[in-house]
């Protein structure tokens, strides 16, 4: 079974622009500098039914075929972030603090109420108020957080799991490079992708269409891409074309799609390699 990364990215803010997300050029980064690609990638907006039918799907998803997904946002404690108790409704399970959780929150409240030089009051409101922080799906797991130690935590179901991050990229990316080197280790450069491709001067997608079916019937392992352009500042109209997938698979088709494209007299420009 391939494993199958996913990312849900949960906001108003992302959806109305007053964000931009950073964390899905992020996340592709972290994939692929350890060999993996992102295969799809979700935003919804701070409304509990939403977010709850987006992670019940990537629950179904981790259950049924393995994925592994990451979740950005709306772990806090304030009346806007709703991640921790969707999660929780979209499983079926109550929301519990966690021990371990309550620990680093309280040790949190420690550090902060030394660096202001005050008592540390453990039944203020406001210190009671952050244990919420904590409260998770009965069942998760911790994710470390090396920023503030407030932790984000993981559910595992089948042989996939769901990993909720804060949306602060400053705490988000390094829980989530902890995650694939912690939990994913095993799978770095199994999944290894590359592509290939080649800039085809002032072609249509459809003379090109019987070319690349032909590819992918013949050549397992690998999908064909066709990014058009008709306004390039330096090759004007054109398409590029080419090969993505496990290395060995694209360097055994990338070849033919270049025969194919000389049976065209196509007029190609450079070749790309990412």
């Amino acid at each position: 079974m391939t494993t199958h990364f996913g990312l849900i990215i949960v906001g108003d803010e992302i959806l109305s622009g007053k964000r931009v997300d950073k964390h899905l050029p992020k996340v592709i980064e972290l994939l692929a500098a350890r060999g993996l690609p992102l295969s799809y990638a979700d935003y919804v907006g701070d409304d509990p039914d939403r977010i709850t039918a987006t992670l019940a799907h990537a629950f179904a998803a981790a259950r049924a075929t393995g994925d592994v997904v990451f979740c950005t946002g709306g772990i806090g404690a304030t009346p806007d972030d709703h991640t921790r108790q969707c999660a929780a409704r979209a499983l079926g399970v109550e929301l519990a603090l966690h021990p371990e959780a309550e620990r680093l929150i309280r040790e949190r409240m420690q550090d902060i109420a030394r660096e202001q030089g005050v008592p540390y009051e453990p039944d203020r409101h406001d210190n009671i108020h952050r244990l919420n922080m904590g409260m998770f799906p009965a069942g998760a797991a911790i994710i470390p957080n090396p920023y503030n130690k407030i932790p984000g935590f993981s559910v595992q179901v089948g042989a996939g799991a769901v990993h909720f991050v804060p949306g602060f990229p400053v705490m988000a990316w390094p829980m989530m490079e902890w995650l694939l080197d912690t939990h994913y280790a095993g799978l770095h450069q199994k999944l290894a992708y590359t592509e290939k491709s080649v800039i085809v001067m002032g072609s249509m997608e459809a003379a090109l269409t019987p070319l690349m079916l032909d590819i992918e019937a013949n050549h397992s392992g690998v999908k064909v891409f066709s990014l058009p352009s008709v306004d390039h500042p330096e090759y004007g109209r054109h398409i590029e074309l080419g090969v993505k997938g496990a290395p060995d698979a694209v360097n055994a088709a990338y070849p033919a799609l270049l025969a194919g494209l000389h049976t065209f007299n196509a007029k190609l420009g450079p070749e790309l390699v990412r």
